[in-house]
């Protein structure tokens, strides 16, 4: 099932585009399909770097060099 996506443009733009050999329609559909698989994996990478930072273990190294200096 598809559905219809409207954009206005200029009408400057499109008699340029008519006069080029492109079937627009492709072309939009194939990048908006782009982008949104970049803004997908976009968001997935965001998640995984979420969860290592929440497992990342914090650790003060004044207090460890303190400690180490004291034995």
């Amino acid at each position: 099932m598809s559905s219809t996506f409207t954009v206005r443009i200029p009408r400057e733009l499109k008699e340029k585009m008519k006069k080029l050999p492109v079937e627009w329609s492709e072309e939009v559909r194939r990048f908006i399909e782009e982008k949104v698989k970049r803004l997908e994996l976009m968001g997935a990478i965001e998640e995984i770097e979420l969860r290592v930072e929440k497992r990342r273990l914090r650790v003060d190294s004044a207090k460890l060099i303190r400690e180490d200096r004291e034995r």
